[in-house]
This record gives structure tokens, C-alpha cells and sequence, in this order.
């Protein structure tokens, strides 16, 4: 699989900005896929996933409420609206995919093999 994330950009905080992720290569049937973000100096976190097949979302604490994740299928494109964005929203946006993901282990960036070039997202205060 081969992801392709775009959208990232500069924004006040308090704006909004959509983050997408084009898939290519085998059927996404039986894949999560997830976003993730990683700040200067600090770790990989998660952000939000969505099971290609069924559709459920998965949040972190820290967006719930203010992202939403989607998915298009025809297009094979996983979308992140990001609303209401905080200044500690700033990071590297980085999509990434895997089969077989249950539900407990989703927020685990080691359990996805398939990643994106990220995007930078920056708010500014």
C-alpha cells in the first residue's frame, strides 16, 4: 500500500484545515487506517483511525470532539477535518495503514507497516 498524505499548511488558532491520504496499490478491505501526528522533540502520537470496512472511528482524547476522520471509498482517500485547532495541534501529520488491526491495539503506531511522507500542520497562537 502506498499513501500519499496532503493539506497540511498554516493556520490561526481557532481555524480549520483538512488533511487527506490517497491510497494506492492492493484492496484496502480488511485495513485501518489511521492518522498520526509527531511534534518537534517529541514522540509519534496517534490522532484518529477508521476501519476501512465497517467504518468505525477511533479518537484520541486530546481531538475528540474537534477532528473527524472519514473515509471515501471510491476514491480510496482517508480525510482528517480538523477544527477548532490549538497551537499544541503543531506537528507532522503522517498517515499510515495495516490489515488486521483490532480494536485495543489501533492507537499502537508499531502495529502499522504502511506509512505516508507526512504533512506539517502549524497554528499559530
Amino acid at each position: 500500500v502506498q499513501l500519499q498524505a496532503s493539506g497540511g499548511g498554516l493556520v490561526q488558532a481557532g481555524g480549520s484545515l483538512r488533511l487527506s491520504c490517497a491510497a494506492s496499490g492492493r484492496t484496502l478491505s480488511n485495513y485501518m487506517m489511521a492518522w498520526f501526528r509527531q511534534a518537534p522533540g517529541k514522540e509519534r502520537e496517534f490522532v484518529a483511525a477508521i476501519r476501512w470496512s465497517g467504518g468505525n472511528t477511533y479518537y484520541a482524547d486530546s481531538v475528540k470532539g474537534r477532528f473527524t476522520i472519514s473515509k471515501e471509498m471510491s476514491k480510496k482517500t482517508v480525510s482528517l477535518q480538523m477544527n477548532n485547532l490549538k497551537p499544541e495541534d503543531t506537528a507532522v501529520y503522517y498517515c499510515a495503514a495495516q490489515s488486521g488491526v483490532i480494536a485495543s491495539s489501533v492507537s499502537r503506531r508499531g502495529v502499522y507497516s504502511y506509512w505516508g511522507k507526512g504533512t506539517q500542520v502549524t497554528v499559530s497562537s
